[in-house]
């Protein structure tokens, strides 16, 4: 697949309304290479870079970026090669053990994710592992509820990227450690769902170590002539796949040493 833009301007601006449509109003739409099938990977990342500046002018404030699609069993479960990257607003944030509504959201999933909070800016490209532990103020566990905007879960790579990534809320909690206190290769996370265990994992399925995801996410942010500025927060993708839950549902991510964060469901 080509990474050059092939939308016009009009298409970019009508494929975010349609995006924004469904993400706001929490309904379906069919993937957007049905109507564009030339679309590149390039062209889903100018109508998600269209749908930030939309939010952002609503009065959203921009807080971090998560990776998405990082884990072998993520790009298995999606069919994709490459991890992709969306941004994340204050609007999305929910606090620790708070009740989350479903009913403004059309397939919430929850993944568990580390996620880094940066004290200096990075750019790309050639971020490194390191460059990302040196930038990094502290990491703590968070929960990622994900929801896909497209009939029947079913996309690709630069439907899901318009699609911001499949964002939609995100829960961080636990408690935040140094990454040099940490092996974060390593860490075991096991997540629960209404008491029982639904999936486990370790940190090394994100690409190997998770903050290789981060750099991997500022080389992206370098190709869009973006850097990641400092006090940002970041996620480094899902560990596990991607579990679905419905109103009635309570969920628990824990982690070795990072403490566990929570979640319920409500209508």
């Amino acid at each position: 697949m080509s990474n050059e833009l092939t939308l016009s301007r009009e298409d970019i601006v009508r494929l975010c309304e349609r995006v924004e449509g469904a993400q706001r109003r929490a309904y379906a739409i069919p993937k957007l290479t049905d109507e564009y099938p030339a679309m590149t990977v390039a062209d889903g990342y100018a109508v998600q870079a269209e749908l930030r500046r939309r939010y952002l002018a609503q009065g959203h404030k921009l807080v971090g970026w998560k990776a998405g699609l990082t884990s072998k069993a993520k790009m298995q479960q999606m069919g994709v090669n490459v991890p992709s990257i969306g941004f994340l607003t204050d609007r999305m944030a929910r606090p620790e053990n708070s009740a989350v509504k479903t009913s403004d959201m059309v397939h919430p999933r929850v993944e568990c994710e580390v996620a880094f909070v940066t004290r200096k800016t990075l750019k790309g490209p050639g971020c490194t592992r390191q460059d990302v532990l040196d930038a990094t103020d502290y990491v703590l566990p968070a929960i990622e509820i994900i929801d896909s905007r497209f009939s029947g879960f079913k996309f690709d790579l630069p439907s899901v990227i318009a699609d911001n990534g499949s964002s939609a809320r995100y829960v961080g909690g636990g408690r935040a450690r140094y990454p040099g206190d940490v092996d974060l290769r390593t860490l075991g996370v096991v997540l629960e769902k209404n008491g029982e265990m639904v999936a486990m994992g370790a940190s090394a399925a994100v690409l190997g170590h998770p903050a290789d995801a981060i750099a991997l996410l500022v080389d992206i942010l370098a190709e869009q002539g973006e850097e990641l500025p400092a006090g940002s927060f970041v996620m480094s993708g899902g560990i596990t796949e991607a579990i679905a839950v419905k109103p009635g549902d309570s969920v628990v991510a824990r982690f070795q040493e990072l403490g566990s964060v929570s979640v319920r469901f409500v209508e």
